[in-house]
């Protein structure tokens, strides 16, 4: 009865373990990356957003149809790098290349992505250049003074991990494997340790 309960305490404990280092593995790895979706009704959603400088931008092709991520060369910082999907370096030579249905050209087609990190504080205006006359059109403005955890506009809040909850996380794994440890053992050989009925 006594080994019951302690194997039931083993197992509880691992749980929580797990799921405290689970949490805190999450939060750490979406810190300072933002995400924006694509979509068939021809729009950037979230349409503006504010981040902080050297944070990463996601954007996410979440319908079918294919899109593009292309700067208004005149509307960036202008010591800012020219950003647009297919890796132009102009807003010219974007707007020329750009063909449906190849990659190459800057078309993200819908499950694909592509991403862009911020250095240069200011704002940023940018468009999808077969959808651009529909008015696909967006902004994001880079700033020091972002709140933390603003995330995608505030549709999806981005938790930030103090370092001392990422040394608990790691306390929490090495708990973990340690007790997995113990409680294999005590499955695999435990048992009763006292005299038996018929040994006493």
């Amino acid at each position: 009865m006594t080994f019951d309960r302690t194997r039931r305490g083993f197992l509880r404990a691992a749980a929580g373990a797990g799921v405290l280092a689970g949490a805190a593995g999450t939060s750490t790895a979406q810190a300072g990356q933002h995400t924006v979706d694509m979509t068939d009704q021809l729009v950037f959603d979230p349409d503006s957003i504010t981040i902080a400088p050297g944070d990463t931008v996601v954007w996410e092709n979440v319908g079918a149809i294919g899109h593009s991520v292309t700067a208004y060369e005149d509307d960036i910082p202008a010591e800012a790098e020219y950003f647009a999907a297919g890796g132009f370096d102009s807003e010219d030579a974007a707007r020329a290349g750009y063909t449906v249905g190849d990659p190459e050209s800057g078309d993200i087609a819908g499950g694909q992505s592509y991403e862009h990190t911020f250095e240069v504080e200011g704002v940023y205006e940018y468009f999808c250049v077969p959808h651009e006359a529909a008015g696909m059109v967006a902004s994001l403005e880079v700033t020091a003074e972002a709140p933390a955890g603003d995330g995608d506009g505030g549709g999806r809040p981005i938790p930030t991990v103090s370092e001392a909850a990422k040394s608990i996380a790691l306390v929490a794994v090495g708990a973990l494997l340690t007790i997995v440890s113990l409680g294999y053992v005590f499955l695999k050989y435990g048992g009763s340790y006292g005299p038996t009925e018929e040994e006493g």
